[in-house]
């Protein structure tokens, strides 16, 4: 029996706003970027979607944490009566592919007809104005410096794990040695996936950064280049001084046609998979692969009916290189193939939990420009934590027009493995499981941490001073591999040092 067509969720318009005022007063905010960002989705679906609106779902946002929530303000503003309005509970990275698959599965539902999805981030112009700002009351909009406020130093803060780019690297150098790569060999393997991602950013208008990197550029430190947390330098990291909004409508195959959007302009959703790891990062059970991950792209594969050769395109979130390295492996992606069609957070722009709206509209531009018939689009969030992918294609999906449960949870714990207690006060011989090192702005190291096995199978962190030389070295010169090392936990004062065996 044919699908009913008023159950088939298809995306008509998509848009994007890239905001570079040369006043930073005169920036668009956060909600700004959203109201503009879906005026060109409406735009782009031939105009006069966005009054029908029945759902309006939005991405939380940090620039101008005061006006959240942002999801009745943006209906108000498009001038939709909607019914279902609501934000993320936090900007995470599979945000926009999550309210994609939600508002799919209303359509196949019969709960909607229209719905609208955006995100937006004006950390450039908020940052911008809180230097400029004299006031206090005004200064205190700073975005950054308002995450950090009031919250004392836990175990893993004062071993300086306390952001994204201090933990992927945990990833970074277990994938690494789990692949049995060298330090030059994982580097430029990170060298190549970059440098194809700043190539397709220099070729997309709505990309923050157009200048192409060779692979060179982007793993050798330099003034400009400066290390942030080792391995990464700062061009293989994400960007987020950016100001970028994002959208897009997904509505009824039925409702597309009746509106007249001209078939070829039409984007199929297909089937989504989610799952997540704990969101205590020294709560999982290793660092050279996730399970969730992996679970979350087989199933979108198997859903769909597709393998990476039936893929045209891809997206693989790259906050950090580890994500699509790990991802890449999962579904088989080559080296030699572009792993974007936006750019990746360094090039495209990383306007926090919104990459993949953007990511989304390009997706759908490729795909009706002629660049393939179907493309992936996998979302990674929190400190590799979330995870969440969907197929989108030129014609209908297998299962199109059915509501579906895209929770993958249940399978991510049935197949992770045993997850080691953290021991805080540990003292004796251990083994390190993972590693980086973390550089102060002149390029000069502050310190390392140890993420060490113990004899009983157990987990502890141990500090490496950024004094130490020695142990520096070892760390970060690529003779010889720090995962698998033993060594031994002594006390230095108010935490555990390592020391080599």
């Amino acid at each position: 029996m044919a699908a009913d067509a008023e159950r088939i969720a298809v995306i008509v318009g998509v848009g994007q706003v890239n905001d570079r005022p040369a006043d930073p007063l005169q920036g668009l905010d956060s909600l700004g970027l959203m109201v503009a960002a879906l005026q060109a989705a409406d735009r782009d679906a031939g105009g006069g979607w966005l009054g029908d609106v029945e759902s309006v779902a939005v991405v939380q946002q940090i620039s101008f944490r005061q006006d959240n929530p942002l999801a009745q303000k943006v209906a108000e503003r498009i001038g939709s009566r909607a019914t279902i309005v609501h934000d993320t509970v936090g900007p995470n990275g599979d945000s926009p592919i999550l309210l994609l698959n939600e508002a799919a599965n209303r359509i196949a539902r019969g709960e909607i007809g229209i719905a609208a999805v955006a995100g937006g981030e004006a950390l450039r112009t908020a940052s911008q104005r809180a230097a400029l700002a004299a006031r206090t009351d005004v200064s205190d909009q700073n975005p950054i410096r308002n995450l950090a406020k009031g919250r004392a130093p836990g175990y893993r803060q004062i071993h300086g794990l306390t952001a994204p780019v201090d933990v992927y690297p945990l990833y970074e150098n277990a994938g690494r040695a789990a692949y049995g790569q060298t330090l030059a060999e994982g580097q430029a393997e990170s060298g190549e996936i970059w440098s194809r991602f700043s190539a397709i950013a220099a070729a997309t208008p709505a990309a923050w950064i157009h200048a192409p990197k060779t692979a060179a550029e982007i793993v050798t430190p330099t003034a400009d280049n400066r290390p942030i947390a080792f391995p990464y330098t700062k061009l293989m990291v994400a960007n987020s001084s950016v100001n970028q909004g994002a959208g897009f409508i997904v509505t009824s195959l039925a409702e597309a046609r009746r509106r007249g959007v001209p078939e070829a302009r039409i984007i199929y959703v297909g089937r989504g998979a989610a799952a997540h790891e704990a969101d205590d990062f020294l709560a999982r059970d290793r660092y050279d692969k996730s399970p969730s991950m992996e679970i979350c792209l087989n199933r979108v594969l198997e859903w769909n009916q597709v393998g990476a050769d039936d893929l045209d395109l891809a997206e693989l979130y790259s906050c950090f290189p580890c994500v699509p390295k790990m991802a890449r492996r999962v579904i088989g992606w080559p080296l030699d193939r572009p792993a974007t069609v936006f750019g990746g957070l360094t090039f495209g722009g990383g306007p926090i939990g919104n990459y993949m709206s953007h990511a989304v509209a390009e997706m759908v531009d490729a795909l009706r420009g002629g660049e393939g018939e179907k493309g992936l689009l996998f979302a990674n969030g929190g400190y590799a934590t979330h995870n969440h992918a969907i197929v989108l294609a030129t014609t209908p999906l297998p299962g199109a027009g059915e509501a579906h449960d895209f929770d993958c949870q249940a399978e991510a714990d049935a197949a992770r493995g045993r997850v080691p207690e953290l021991i805080k006060d540990y003292a004796g011989p251990a083994e390190i499981e993972t590693y980086t090192v973390f550089y102060a702005r002149d390029g000069q190291p502050r310190s390392g941490v140890i993420v060490a096995r113990l004899p009983d199978g157990n987990r502890t962190l141990a500090h490496v001073p950024g004094g130490d030389a020695a142990t520096i070295a070892f760390l970060t010169d690529g003779t010889a591999e720090p995962v698998g090392t033993k060594g031994e936990v002594v006390a230095g004062g108010e935490m555990m040092v390592w020391r080599r065996s």
